[in-house]
């Protein structure tokens, strides 16, 4: 079949209703969504029942990229500061260092078993040297895994932060396959400027997307998570046109938004936790129909060798070297290196050498191809079975429940205390969002003249409002009242 603009949305949406409908069984047989949804994209393809003819990189690749800014940007909304500042090193340690180090061990060792130049075999270590933020948050929130001290943030941090890494990586090797005479000292100065730019971009784009967000009176709920949007795109490309890394500025302007009060953010959040799960299914479908079996299917044998290396050795190696100076206990620092899943991440990285014409392009694919699936597979499958051996994962019950939860969940607080506003107090005539409103409690409706008003962040609070809010402990109330009460000043 050939995909033409009359039955490309019948197809798509017939393809998606399977995803979903098979996705949701999968787990019954300990089957990960992600390697469903590609397997229906292969099965859709050219060498499938489906017969879909779709042999267009350039095309996986942009809608790759597209697909990438909104998972990397929903991981980044509910990231939680608190949940990751204790282990903020440790990630940013992982996602640099740990990245290198598995693209270079892994390099040396495609290098030495096959005909590879060194170049060609870095190029392929560093396309497969980041963890897949997609399958990351996939597999560890649709398992609903409960893990020990930390360990689930920093898996999460590291996933939704290395892929700047791993593509200036990919870039920079690509760049030396196909200009043999340059030096790898060459390539510092593009590196240093894409995470320096990237990372400054990231946090700018962040201030300024609240500053308009929070100042730009849309009037219809469902404009603001449009609005985001258009804010998300703009932050990648114009980082990207200045020389810095979209990936990581889209992914630090995410985490900053995420953390700070700004209008319509359970509206955002819900929809970006849709639209995640969307990206990642028209994602992983559109790999699949882009891949032949027939041409993976001679580098089997190869590919499950550097696949085995990769799980059990030269991830191990990264991490444990990344994490030497920090305080760790050995069977959590075994278990972030069995959690080194690769997904779709490395496969559209993959599309670069191919669109460059590369000699080995084609190989190349079809190695990473075979890497990811197979450490979704393995890793995958595994997660809750090797969190029990290492006891390293604690009781559901006992799990916390974020900011972020509580907002996609509509989880109920253990009680609720009204707050009359006095004339006096501070956030007389000052909107909910510019009050520092705490955000582990929640206003569930304003009580005005006798009516009752639904809040939002640019709802205004009047003199003698009647304020019901939900909070868990006695605590949370007494930061509710100073809030009203009195200014809190703070430095971002």
């Amino acid at each position: 079949m050939i995909l033409t603009t009359e039955n490309i949305l019948l197809v798509g949406s017939i393809l998606l209703f399977i995803s979903i409908i098979v996705g949701k069984t999968s787990y019954r047989f300990g089957v990960p969504t992600l390697i469903l949804f590609l397997a229906i994209g292969m099965l859709a393809g050219s060498e499938g029942i489906g017969g879909i003819r779709f042999d267009s990189p350039k095309s996986a690749q942009l809608i790759g990229i597209i697909a990438l800014n909104f998972i990397l940007f929903s991981g980044g909304l509910d990231t939680n500061w608190k949940s990751i500042k204790p282990i903020l090193g440790e990630g940013i340690a992982l996602s640099t260092l740990g990245v290198l180090l598995t693209a270079l061990l892994l390099g040396t060792f495609v290098y030495y078993v096959t005909d590879f130049t060194i170049y060609e075999s870095m190029l392929l270590g560093s396309i497969v040297s980041s963890t897949d933020a997609a399958a990351v948050f996939s597999i560890l929130r649709s398992k609903s895994l409960a893990l020990k001290k930390n360990i689930r943030p920093t898996l999460e941090l590291e996933s939704g932060s290395n892929d700047p890494m791993a593509y200036v990586l990919t870039i920079a090797f690509l760049t030396l396959v196909i200009n043999q005479d340059q030096s790898v000292a060459s390539i510092v100065p593009m590196f240093l400027q894409q995470m320096i730019v990237g990372a400054g971009a990231g946090f700018g784009f962040g201030i300024t997307s609240k500053y308009i967000i929070n100042r730009i009176n849309l009037g219809f709920e469902g404009l603001y998570p449009v609005l985001v949007i258009a804010l998300m795109f703009i932050t990648f490309s114009a980082t990207d046109f200045v020389g810095g890394n979209g990936f990581l500025a889209i992914y630090i302007c995410a985490v900053y938004l995420g953390n700070q009060d700004i209008i319509q953010k359970k509206t955002i959040l819900k929809m970006y936790d849709g639209l995640a799960w969307l990206m990642q299914i028209v994602l992983f479908l559109t790999l699949g129909l882009l891949v032949f079996p027939s041409e993976i299917v001679p580098y089997i044998g190869v590919g499950m060798l550097i696949s085995l290396f990769l799980i059990l050795v030269a991830r191990p190696i990264a991490v444990f070297i990344s994490l030497m100076f920090f305080k760790m206990k050995l069977r959590r620092r075994f278990y972030i290196s069995w959690v080194g899943l690769r997904g779709a991440v490395p496969i559209v990285f993959a599309t670069y050498p191919l669109l460059a014409g590369i000699e080995k392009a084609d190989m190349i694919f079809s190695i990473v191809f075979f890497i990811s699936v197979t450490s979704v597979l393995i890793q995958g499958t595994s997660l809750s079975v090797v969190a029990k051996w290492l006891k390293v994962g604690i009781p559901e019950k006992a799990k916390k429940i974020t900011e972020i939860d509580q907002l996609l969940l509509d989880l109920p607080k253990s009680s609720m205390q009204e707050f009359e506003i006095l004339p006096d107090f501070f956030a007389v005539n000052k909107r909910i969002v510019d009050v520092n409103f705490p955000s582990s409690a929640f206003i569930v409706t304003i009580k005005r003249n006798k009516q009752y008003i639904r809040p939002g962040g640019s709802t205004v609070i009047h003199a003698h409002d009647i304020l019901m809010v939900l909070a868990d402990t006695p605590d949370e109330y007494l930061k509710v009242k100073e809030s009203l009460q009195k200014p809190h000043y703070s430095l971002i």
